[in-house]
């Protein structure tokens, strides 16, 4: 599997949220008009129709039809294109509506008015939004309308009929408006002087005992974990001598100033470049490298005039592991300091081939797989367990996205994070404290990167056109010869060169390995002790 190694971040960018569109309706057209009113008729002026949706045809067709049931509007009543807004608590007719088609706007004149003491208020009407021609609108999820049609228009001026002189039932409106205005005034007035003579009398609200910062968090929870792992990880800034680098993460591993973290985050540094760590309580130190490995992306970088204080992250037993346990992950996830995820182990030993784009040479790793959200710039920081004990560096995800860190954007989580299992980290850290060099366990073989060949395949010669099979070397001793194909080293099943050459770097030299090989149609099984090679040349 090839991944990208989720590393440096070099910025937070929070795009907006797209905003919902609404939904589009049938814009009424015109009505036809009213007979002509009796002579005699009272003149009070009567509200426009509200707007009745056709009962078939395609959205936003002219000339739809149709007559809301219940007999409004009333015989007579004034007939406009000027579609209402829902009415709001019996105010009829509304203020402002949405503005319908341009056609068929003139009025019929106005007829008697319904019988009865008062008007009945129309049924409410689907708020609408005009468009400037017909057509169906498809809203993708970008926001953006498809199909025929102008642009939307909202919030288009009611025109209300004029009024007309004369007292009528008009004056009898008014007159009530008032006194229900005066009343609610009074009710309001009423109702907030008892509420608060209610509030000083007792509340029915309970308080909690204690405030949030007096709750007890048990240590084996998430927030007991992150509250004692957050104080030993540091934020890393790598900067090369031209001025370029990028963030990513680290945690104390001893009380000498050692931190460590990933190749790949410190890599822009090692020839003359800068480094800076920062602790989440603001402290920020210099620091060195003491030395890296580019083929298991490790690497240790001391701080200058460390602190007397400093407390390691407890390590715990990779191998030890199960599927389903519980994981923590911290880091600065595009530049954002002290951020903690979870999740769970999601698989083992998946063999991941990574690389962070530049060109350099790719680092090989059985993985801990986990769902726990991993960005870019969580690189290098502390993969934990339930009780907060480190069981693998994040290194790498794999992502949908294009871009990688090499590129001019970066891709993010989709819940497929890898970590260095902390048994093989811990062994390559103690190597680079001690002799600033990486040592890798070897079969003195090459082998084909190519996938699909069902193992790995030793090929015919190796890279310059030397053997593929180094004279005198653990292959050579254990007759294994170009052409044959490995499929499982110990029990673990090998599928390619880059699996195998990651369940090799989970070992150390003069670790003693059972080899299973293909050759000639037949299976084969050895036993050898693996070799070691110093330095990543």
């Amino acid at each position: 599997m090839s991944t990208e190694n989720e590393g440096k971040s070099e910025g937070t960018q929070v795009p907006p949220a797209p905003s919902a569109p609404p939904v589009p309706v049938e814009s009424p057209s015109a009505a036809s008009q009213a007979p002509a009113p009796d002579a005699g008729a009272p003149t009070t002026p009567l509200p426009a129709a509200p707007p009745q949706a056709p009962e078939s045809g395609p959205a936003g067709a002219a000339g739809a039809t149709g007559a809301p049931e219940g007999g409004w509007p009333p015989p007579g009543a004034a007939r406009t294109a000027h579609a209402p807004s829902a009415p709001v608590d019996g105010d009829w007719p509304p203020p402002t509506v949405p503005h319908a088609s341009p056609a068929h706007e003139s009025a019929a004149p106005q007829g008697p008015p319904a019988p009865g003491n008062d008007w009945q208020n129309p049924p409410p009407a689907t708020p609408l939004y005009a468009d400037a021609g017909a057509g169906t609108h498809a809203y993708g999820a970008d926001g953006a309308g498809a199909g025929g049609g102008g642009g939307t228009v909202w919030g288009a001026s009611y025109q209300q009929p004029a009024p007309k002189s004369g007292r009528g039932r008009g004056g009898l409106v008014a007159a009530v408006l008032i006194a229900a205005l005066v009343a609610g005034g009074l009710g309001g007035g009423l109702g907030y002087t008892l509420a608060k003579n209610d509030d000083d009398s007792g509340s029915t609200t309970v308080s909690a005992s204690t405030d949030g910062g007096a709750v007890k968090r048990d240590p084996g929870t998430v927030a007991g974990v992150a509250a004692k792992a957050l104080p030993s990880t540091v934020t890393i800034e790598a900067e090369s001598s031209s001025g370029e680098g990028g963030t990513g993460t680290g945690f104390v591993f001893d009380t000498q100033g050692h931190i460590v973290t990933n190749n790949h985050v410190v890599a822009d540094a090692v020839d003359g470049g800068k480094l800076t760590a920062t602790f989440p309580d603001g402290k920020k130190y210099n620091a060195e490298i003491v030395g890296h490995a580019k083929g298991y992306d490790v690497a240790v970088i001391k701080l200058k005039n460390a602190p007397s204080d400093l407390k390691p992250l407890a390590l715990g037993n990779s191998d030890k592991v199960a599927v389903g346990d519980s994981t923590i992950a911290i880091g600065a996830p595009f530049g954002l300091s002290n951020t903690v995820t979870t999740g769970i182990i999601s698989a083992k030993n998946r063999p991941v081939a990574s690389s962070d784009g530049s060109g350099s040479s790719s680092s090989y790793m059985s993985a801990l797989q986990t769902d726990a959200s991993i960005n870019p710039g969580n690189s290098g920081g502390p993969l934990l367990d339930a009780s907060g004990n480190v069981i693998g560096i994040n290194s790498a995800i794999q992502s949908t996205g294009g871009g990688g860190l090499g590129g001019t954007t970066q891709s993010g989580s989709i819940g497929l994070g890898f970590a260095i299992p902390i048994n093989q980290a811990k062994y390559v850290a103690q190597q680079l404290i001690k002799t600033g060099e990486p040592v890798y366990a070897k079969i003195g073989a090459s082998v084909s990167l190519q996938e699909g060949s069902g193992g790995a395949k030793i090929t015919d010669t190796a890279e310059g056109g030397s053997s593929a099979v180094e004279s005198g070397g653990p292959a050579d001793q254990a007759g294994l010869k170009p052409g044959d194909v490995i499929t499982k080293l110990d029990d673990m099943v090998i599928d390619s060169g880059p699996t195998l050459i990651g369940e090799i770097w989970t070992h150390q030299p003069g670790d003693k390995v059972t080899i299973t090989y293909e050759r000639g149609g037949k299976t084969h099984t050895v036993d050898l002790t693996l070799g070691s090679r110093k330095g990543d040349s």
